[in-house]
């Protein structure tokens, strides 16, 4: 009995993909914020560094925010205020935005979608943050 083995060829890739980071500072807006209707103004500052050899198209964003009552919010939609960068390798991108929520404290998380030069689409988790109102948590 004798046994055919074939060979497959996969395609292999001589770039690596890009490494995305995110670093991200949130800050209460206590001159737009109204405690007494329950309305807590947060802005946040994200800079996405890209680590990797490759370059990245910044496509998508989806936020998932949750208040202290656990109100969620979802927040979904191309780039990120009204852009889709490329972030070469190497480089970063750092914008600020805002949100309101019903409480002194919420948290924040969610992810990018991207794509490489090669048309790779990929996910980058942003990691739960925390939204509150200085001095409340320890």
């Amino acid at each position: 009995m004798r046994i055919n083995h074939q060979q497959r060829i996969l395609p292999v890739s001589l770039s690596s993909p890009p490494t995305i980071k995110c670093h991200i500072i949130s800050h209460y807006l206590t001159e737009q914020s109204q405690p007494e209707l329950q309305r807590y103004v947060f802005s946040y500052t994200i800079t996405i560094k890209n680590l990797g050899r490759g370059n990245a198209h910044l496509l998508k964003r989806y936020w998932l925010i949750t208040d202290a009552n656990n109100k969620k919010m979802v927040i979904e939609g191309d780039g990120v205020i009204g852009q889709q960068p490329h972030i070469n390798a190497a480089d970063e991108f750092t914008y600020t935005s805002g949100t309101v929520i019903e409480t002194p404290v919420g948290v924040m998380q969610g992810q990018y979608t991207m794509e490489d030069d090669t048309g790779n689409v990929f996910k980058v988790e942003i990691a739960p943050f925390r939204l509150a109102i200085p001095n409340i948590l320890h």
